[in-house]
């Protein structure tokens, strides 16, 4: 009885150590796969009411907005510049904002969202986080305008090629107020050289 208990034992440590090295997917690869796999053809728990197309978009935006939230809560605590501290303020209120509609039409469509930024985006932070003063403030600014660009792009992108109306609107929504952050960190840039 021993050794059958001490066997089980070993089986159930291997399969947890499997489970952890399985685990070096981030969210947002994991709602990809997770929406990959879900029915196009029905709705409800097993299907999904957009193409995958779509979800991907929605996964990619909900990212970045996830994102921005992290950065900007780091850059208003932490920048040195008031410009910047303003700035990661309007980031936490307009992408959290952005966020939770996203979230609420992914629910109506039966799309996973990831629930935390992905690796690349993680990794940006702390990079971004480990530096202070100045230094923070410029790679703060520089990730913003990067990360705005890429995100105007992705939006502009929806708002013409989503095949859903829902996400198509949200995209279409959202553009204006993404370009109106990145004029506003591209001036605060040009203001900090």
């Amino acid at each position: 009885m021993k050794k059958l208990s001490f066997a089980v034992m070993i089986a159930l440590s291997a399969l947890a150590f499997q489970a952890c090295n399985n685990a070096a997917k981030d969210s947002k690869d994991s709602a990809d796969s997770v929406n990959a796999v879900k029915d196009t053809t029905t709705t409800g728990a097993t299907g999904i009411a957009v193409d995958e197309k779509d979800a991907k978009f929605a996964t990619d935006v909900a990212n970045a907005g996830m994102a921005e939230v992290a950065l900007g809560k780091i850059a208003a605590e932490k920048a040195t510049n008031p410009q910047v501290k303003d700035f990661g303020s309007m980031m936490v209120m307009d992408h959290s904002k952005a966020n939770e509609e996203l979230a609420a039409i992914a629910k109506t469509k039966n799309i996973t969202l990831p629930v935390a930024p992905d690796e690349e985006h993680q990794k940006k932070a702390a990079d971004i986080s480990a530096k202070a003063g100045k230094a923070f403030d410029e790679a703060y600014v520089d990730a913003m305008v990067d990360g705005h660009k890429k995100v105007a792009a992705m939006l502009e992108d929806g708002s013409k090629n989503c095949k859903d109306t829902d996400l198509m609107a949200f995209a279409t929504k959202t553009l204006p107020v993404v370009k109106a952050h990145l004029a506003k960190i591209e001036a605060i840039q040009k203001s900090m050289k």
